[in-house]
């Protein structure tokens, strides 16, 4: 299983009236720390569109549990359980400075050749970067 840690300071613009995060930033949330977690393996989301790979959303979960706040410094865990296939699922785990579990959610990209518009399997770089968390 990999898992990794991305920190993230709620900015003013992210909240509502309210003063909690807006929920439609959990989803730019989630994108920040999945693109983080990857560059902890020296993989990058340019580097699977120049080798003709790209890997949209296909699906996007979130439970809401406790609101975060303006200037707070959320920790957000993002967990990979399985080797990837044609599909790649994270879970995501956002918490507090307190560690109050705040928010949980995941989404799943589908890896797409980009010249055949079709799925495809994972790219063998991204297989050989994650192999070592799942043995």
């Amino acid at each position: 299983m990999f898992v990794s840690e991305t920190k993230i300071r709620v900015r003013y613009a992210e909240t509502d009236q309210m003063g909690y995060v807006y929920y439609g930033n959990y989803a730019q949330y989630y994108e920040v720390a999945r693109v983080e977690a990857l560059r902890q393996v020296n993989l990058s989301y340019k580097m699977f569109e120049e080798q003709g790979i790209m890997m949209p959303v296909l699906h996007l979960s979130c439970k809401y549990i406790k609101p975060a706040y303006y200037d707070d410094l959320l920790t957000i865990k993002t967990i990979i359980k399985k080797l990837p296939g044609i599909r790649i699922e994270f879970l995501y785990e956002i918490y507090n400075e307190e560690g109050v579990l705040l928010n949980q959610g995941e989404t799943v990209l589908v890896c797409i050749n980009m010249k055949t518009q079709r799925p495809c399997q994972a790219p063998a770089h991204l297989m050989d970067a994650l192999a070592a968390y799942f043995n």
